[in-house]
């Protein structure tokens, strides 16, 4: 049976539920095989028996005062080649994405995005089952202004 995929523009206001992150504003990239996602000060660890990853995130561009600490199993670890052309090797996560009431499981890789325009970069294999990107359309699902964002993670924090 047929399920209608969901209607995405190539940017959005999405949400990681496990990760405490309300919002966050995401460049859909079908382009990029993978997604990133936006953290410093990334620590690995042991935590019974299995690797993990710790790391503090800005989920809000230009905005320093809102910091999210995330600690998730690490899936994996792959080279990726970043945008410039230089390869790194990244941890990966596995994390629900939330956008418009759906959900859904990605990957993302983590690394620092500070010098990027969106904190977090959806590629096309987080895409490619649930969702169809609409390359003229930006925000279908909502647009917010920083300052909503900024409530959302007061809201979140109550």
């Amino acid at each position: 049976m047929y399920h209608p995929k969901l209607i995405i523009g190539w940017q959005e206001w999405i949400s990681l539920p496990e990760l405490g992150i309300p919002a966050i504003r995401a460049k859909i990239d079908t382009g990029a095989k993978t997604s990133s996602l936006h953290a410093y000060h990334i620590e690995h660890f042991i935590k019974k028996g299995q690797h993990y990853v710790r790391f503090d995130l800005h989920p809000i561009r230009r905005n320093r005062t809102i910091s999210k600490r995330c600690e998730l199993p690490v899936l994996d670890k792959r080279t990726v080649k970043s945008s410039g052309g230089e390869k790194e090797e990244r941890p990966v996560i596995k994390t629900i994405l939330h956008i418009d009431g759906k959900e859904w499981e990605i990957e993302l890789n983590l690394t620092n995005r500070d010098y990027m325009g969106f904190r977090m970069l959806i590629g096309r294999e987080a895409v490619q089952r649930h969702a169809m990107v609409h390359p003229g359309a930006t925000y279908i699902h909502g647009k917010m202004s920083d300052d909503t964002a900024k409530k959302r993670y007061k809201e979140y924090s109550s």
